[in-house]
């Protein structure tokens, strides 16, 4: 027997990304989203109020890096959510963040965190508070990259938002082949 829960934003896995911007005065700011996923194939999706800073950051610049929050930074990333970069300007510094300007658009890769899209500004709904970006480089660092220079996800452990539970939870446990194991079925 299922149990209905009604219209929830309850998904699994629901990603923890952190967008990365530019205030007006140069410095870089992060907010942690949780709505989003990739739309297209070289386009990504998130819900961003319009109410926040990383919202006016991105349509003044048209750039933004979404960077995987991962377990061993869940606390800054958590941090980074909770707290509005309206009322606390150094929100970035204080979580412990570093910044490296990308050197594909006008945005900051966090230095912690190893793993980000780098993206234009398509377009933003501040109406739907619907970003959408198109995904101009994926940028890793060597310590979460595999033998075959790929990403390793068991080292870039990755962390999901439960919205049920409103729990942290790190990805990384391989189950199966994608693209095969279902040809047995066939």
């Amino acid at each position: 027997m299922r149990k209905n829960f009604g219209a929830k934003t309850i998904c699994y896995p629901m990603p923890v990304f952190i967008i990365g911007t530019y205030n007006a005065d140069g410095t870089p700011n992060a907010m942690n989203a949780a709505w989003g996923g990739i739309s297209e194939e070289q386009e990504i999706s998130i819900c961003v109020d319009n109410t926040h800073k990383t919202a006016v950051n991105l349509i003044a610049r048209k750039a933004f890096t979404v960077s995987m929050a991962t377990a061993k930074y869940v606390a800054a990333c958590d941090y980074v959510g909770i707290v509005s970069g309206n009322k606390e300007p150094n929100k970035f510094e204080k979580a412990g963040f570093h910044a490296t300007k990308s050197e594909f658009v006008d945005a900051p890769l966090i230095d912690e965190l190893p793993m980000a899209l780098e993206c234009e500004v398509i377009s933003y709904d501040e109406e739907s508070c619907c970003l959408v970006g198109r995904i101009v480089n994926v940028s890793a660092d060597e310590s979460v990259l595999d033998d075959n220079g790929k990403v390793d996800v068991t080292k870039l452990q990755p962390i999901a938002y439960d919205p049920m539970n409103h729990d942290y939870l790190v990805l990384g446990e391989k189950v199966g082949n994608a693209f095969q194991d279902g040809v047995a079925l066939k």
